[in-house]
């Protein structure tokens, strides 16, 4: 074991109170594409249009049905399962702040998850409000509820704002962590990013394959593969 997996180890065991943030690189390796890689979500066009447009609030209620073409070919991943990172910061009693809308965190075991995007599994009504798992609406053309409305999936667009309740929650995980870990993100989005500017305590780790903007301020960065890093971690 190198010295700053077993630093990182025993950071981790001589903490209480860990909150672990989430971007997109932990569930590359359960086969879901990340967003700004050379292979992410961001880098082809779909169709003529860049999947930043499509997936915006304008785009979705003057297309919808371009809309949900993209997002059942492009961002659902019904087989994709929970990887080792998942299961281990559920293991630990982490908390999670999560970016993602995969719904990994929850599949693993995690019993607090922030997730500050929304969740692909969860959708409503944008007439009558009434919710729909996934498996609830057809993944061809546009979903409609039994009142006539369009349904929408509960998840942050672009132009949209996020959810209040979840922004105090996530804060204040942050805010009362005695460790806080940066896995798989960029820190490159914000709202999102800033929310580690509430972190206050001396225990702040980055686990990135890349470096990020705030990796100047951690105690601790080791840049490699997630799933690896767990597997030193455990051994």
């Amino acid at each position: 074991m190198n010295n700053n997996i077993q630093t990182l180890k025993e950071m981790i065991n001589s903490s209480k109170k860990i909150v672990v943030f989430t971007g997109a690189g932990i569930s590359v390796p359960s086969g879901i594409p990340d967003f700004r890689s050379s292979n992410g979500l961001y880098s082809t066009e779909y169709e003529g249009l860049s999947p930043e447009e499509i997936i915006s609030h304008s785009f979705f209620m003057r297309n919808p049905k371009m809309f949900y073409k993209f997002y059942f070919d492009k961002m659902i991943f019904k087989n994709a399962l929970p990887n080792l990172a998942h299961k281990y910061f559920a293991k630990i009693g982490a908390t999670i702040v999560t970016q993602n809308i995969d719904n990994l965190h929850t599949l693993a075991g995690s019993k607090t998850v922030y997730e500050l995007h929304g969740n692909v599994y969860r959708n409503y009504c944008m007439k009558c409000h009434k919710f729909y798992n996934l498996a609830d609406i057809k993944t061809e053309g546009v979903p409609y509820c039994e009142c006539g409305g369009i349904i929408k999936p509960d998840v942050v667009l672009y132009e949209e704002g996020l959810d209040s309740e979840t922004i105090s929650g996530a804060i204040k995980a942050i805010s009362e962590a005695d460790m806080l870990i940066i896995v798989g993100t960029s820190l490159r989005v914000y709202p999102a990013a800033g929310f580690i500017n509430y972190y206050r305590g001396n225990k702040l780790v980055v686990l990135n394959k890349e470096k990020t903007p705030f990796d100047g301020g951690a105690n601790l960065a080791i840049y490699g593969d997630i799933v690896e890093i767990v597997k030193e971690l455990e051994n």
